[in-house]
């Protein structure tokens, strides 16, 4: 029998780690990259003899695959991907390629916002009460990468909507839904109903013994498990309500399970959406039975993440905060809400069908003045002029930090919230948050 040919389409940290596992499992591996390839990935193809290019799509080598294994950042409108739909071949995430070859539980985190922060408290957990887990999805390492060249018990991996598009028999043994939001509604055909549908893949292929932790009060998630077939065990939270398994008592989190109940008093992370992020975890670890000592305790020592409300610096009696991870409105909404002093926001980015409404009146209520940065700020000044605030444009991160240092005075915050993805001015959101603390730094 001829040896099975896999291509993977982008030579990123999802893509390298894919064409490791399919080279190592004996398959006849080519990664391609319509883009360069970053030199530590060229290194680790290498290593492993795989033949790879960057640069350009080479049809011939890529539409003789049995399947190919698609990056979550490619959409299916690229003219490579119009080719291979058009000839059938079948094609995958490589999460889903990476699961054939394990028996690890995977605890799997999605949700339109709080999913960095979720996940990195969840592995934080199960690492500090002596689990062999492993940390996978859209932070640290490739999960086919780790399954190709390491032996781990459990993994916490963290997945986008992106990635679920393409996973079909893969199970998650506890999948957690923090919440729905309109999100990256241009891949999507701005229909909310097919993100929704990509959300809830995550319960997908889960049975009676697996369990599926969600936000109760998140309005399309309660209407949404009305319609869908879940057989997974349910474990709902929110900060009030009867029945749940998670809950706020006189602001000590209360984690109720058939087997156990425990109260936590003390959670190193502030403010109500990390109360909601560190219920899923303490859920999650529960449900492994990891004992509540080692779960308080974990919650009580969790350092957070950066880039998501990140305390830069105070500089003449102005705090400097990074939310550059805000790539959403919802994700800004949160920021603001924890904003108890006037504050400087600065707001824009690549819009990804954005409806600025829902952060509308905190804008109104706790903002002194706005900076639009980006290359494209018209629908930002429509939409938010109305307010009278004063507002800038800037076209540079060090001329955000630069308006934004005269517009505050001493007990004023100086927000980066984007609402946007990076893209039009940064590599990144974390090129984003790393030039604002830098230009900070500086002031």
């Amino acid at each position: 029998m001829d040896q099975k040919r896999i291509v993977i389409l982008g030579g990123g940290e999802s893509g390298a780690g894919a064409a490791v596992l399919a080279k190592v499992k004996g398959y006849d591996v080519f990664l391609s990259d319509k883009s360069p390839i970053p030199e530590k990935y060229k290194a680790l193809l290498d290593k492993y003899d795989i033949e790879w290019e960057e640069g350009v799509h080479t049809f011939d080598k890529i539409l003789n695959a049995n399947e190919i294994i698609k990056s979550p950042g490619i959409p299916e409108t690229v003219p490579v991907m119009i080719e291979i739909i058009k000839k059938g071949i079948p094609y995958i995430s490589e999460i889903e390629f990476a699961g054939r070859f394990t028996k690890a539980k995977m605890i799997c985190i999605t949700g339109s916002n709080g999913k960095t922060t979720t996940t990195l408290l969840t592995y934080h957990i199960l690492k500090k009460a002596g689990l062999n887990v492993g940390l996978a999805g859209n932070v640290g390492k490739s999960l086919a990468l780790q399954v190709a060249t390491e032996n781990f018990d459990y993994y916490v991996v963290e997945l986008s909507s992106f990635q679920l598009d393409n996973m079909y028999q893969f199970k998650a043994n506890v999948a957690v839904l923090l919440n729905i939001t309109p999100d990256h509604l241009d891949r999507y055909d701005y229909e909310i109903q097919n993100y929704i549908d990509s959300k809830f893949r995550i319960t997908r292929n889960q049975t009676e013994s697996d369990a599926f932790i969600f936000w109760n009060d998140d309005p399309i998630i309660r209407k949404e498990i009305q319609k869908l077939p879940i057989k997974s065990k349910r474990f709902p939270f929110a900060e009030q309500g009867d029945n749940l398994n998670a809950f706020l008592d006189h602001n000590h989190l209360v984690v109720k399970t058939s087997d156990h109940e425990f109260e936590v008093d003390h959670i190193s992370l502030e403010g109500k959406h990390n109360m909601l992020n560190s219920m899923a975890a303490s859920l999650s670890a529960d449900i492994l039975n990891i004992k509540k000592e080692e779960i308080k305790e974990a919650l009580a020592d969790f350092q957070g993440v950066e880039h998501r409300m990140e305390s830069v610096k105070s500089v003449k009696g102005v705090q400097y905060i990074n939310d550059s991870k805000a790539t959403n409105v919802n994700s800004c909404w949160y920021a603001l809400q924890c904003m108890t002093q006037p504050t400087v926001l600065i707001i824009g980015g690549k819009d990804k069908g954005n409806d600025y409404t829902e952060i509308e009146q905190l804008v109104k209520d706790k903002c002194k003045s706005l900076i639009f940065l980006g290359v494209d700020n018209s629908k930002l000044i429509k939409f938010f002029s109305h307010l009278e605030k004063p507002w800038a444009e800037a076209k540079s991160m060090d001329e955000a930090v630069k308006i934004a240092s005269e517009m505050a005075k001493d007990g004023d915050t100086v927000l980066l919230s984007p609402c946007c993805a990076s893209f039009d001015l940064f590599k990144s959101y974390e090129d984003r948050g790393t030039q604002f603390k830098e230009c900070v730094q500086k002031i």
